[in-house]
């Protein structure tokens, strides 16, 4: 894929703001998309951001609770986590691995961090499932840091891809997942100061950008941390930085164009589907 001319760059439409929350057993985390309905991104519906170095700010975890529906990504930077859920499943999360969890008809899990020296630090990232997959079976992929693909590409820029592909100047970037309903690209992007890169994205899918360190700009449009940058359509975006580095996600996605009924970890397309969910929980129905 060729870089995109000038003139289909997309630009900054709306700023998020992620703003201070509580979430699980207590853990303290900014949360920008899904703060509300009115701030999902079609087909992302949350977003949170954790990041500390005080234990008592996350040690209580997120014991056993259920999903139907959509798909759970969490990235740690760093950090170390536990899972478990009623599958059988046991997985460790590392600084750079990422726990992709397809919720499907019904999933019972916990998320337990562990006290680390210095930061811990990440994402989770809740991505809807069309009406045709909600009720499927619920799946679990593990991603160990070094099967998490990295490129340098000497011009200041180094590019981690977590979910989907992107091609730039004849370098093919595979990430390790691939989702076909909502073609997610899920990227993690680090620029030194005084540099840029061009990035394809395909047309009409809804993107954004959250920078967490640094400083960048696109277009005219300064950023600044813990904001979730909504872009315009187009085929590309153009990320710059000036004296300061910069450390942000990229997220593009197809949007589904569906209706989203949600009521806490249950996200269908009518209330009365959120109303079989939690009947379903509370009667052992849940999962199978």
């Amino acid at each position: 894929m060729n870089s995109p001319e000038t003139g289909s760059y997309r630009t900054v439409v709306r700023t998020i703001p992620a703003v201070d929350s509580q979430d699980g057993a207590g853990v303290k985390l900014k949360r920008s998309l899904g703060r509300n309905p009115g701030v999902r991104l079609d087909p992302f519906l949350m977003l949170d951001a954790f990041s500390t170095d005080n234990p008592d700010d996350y040690i209580a975890g997120f014991p056993a609770h259920p999903h139907r529906g959509f798909e759970t990504v969490t990235y740690m930077l760093d950090g170390h986590m536990i899972h478990r859920d009623h599958m059988g499943h046991e997985g460790e999360l590392f600084s750079g691995g990422v726990q992709w969890m397809t919720a499907g008809r019904g999933v019972i899990h916990e998320e337990r961090p562990l006290p680390v020296e210095g930061l811990m630090r990440g994402f989770q990232l809740w991505i809807n499932l069309p009406a045709a997959e909600k009720m499927k079976p619920a799946a679990y992929q593990n991603i160990a840091p070094e099967n998490v693909p990295e490129f340098d590409l000497d011009n200041g820029v180094i590019i981690k891809v977590i979910a989907g592909s992107m091609a730039i100047e004849g370098l093919q970037m595979d990430g390790p997942i691939s989702v076909d309903s909502t073609q997610p690209l899920y990227v993690d992007i680090q620029l030194a100061p005084f540099s840029e890169i061009v990035l394809p994205l395909p047309r009409n899918h809804n993107a954004f950008v959250y920078l967490f360190e640094g400083e960048a700009t696109i277009g005219h449009e300064l950023l600044s941390s813990n904001n979730a940058y909504v872009l315009s359509d187009g085929s590309g975006v153009a990320l710059h930085t000036h004296e300061k580095s910069a450390r942000m996600l990229l997220l593009a996605g197809k949007p589904l164009g569906e209706p989203v009924a949600q009521y806490g970890p249950f996200v269908m397309n009518t209330m009365e589907e959120v109303e079989q969910a939690i009947d379903d929980y509370r009667n052992n129905r849940l999962v199978g």
